[in-house]
């Protein structure tokens, strides 16, 4: 039985309120959920967790800066 997700939102978020939260808790199952924290009743979308590895890894070196 996969747990329920326990949401986080980043320490870094001083935008206002607009963030996604995350729910690294269920990795182990091999997927993690993330939804907008301004909706947390709303949908979820669901990353297979190489592919989020892969996001996270690009964030950091600055994949998607503008």
């Amino acid at each position: 039985m996969t747990p329920e997700p326990h949401w986080t939102k980043s320490s870094h978020s001083s935008n206002g309120g607009n963030c996604v939260e995350v729910a690294t808790n269920l990795a182990p199952h091999g997927t993690v959920p993330v939804r907008d924290s301004k909706d947390p009743h709303g949908p979820a979308l669901t990353f297979d967790t190489s592919a989020w590895s892969a996001f996270v890894a690009g964030v950091k070196v600055g994949d998607f800066d503008a």
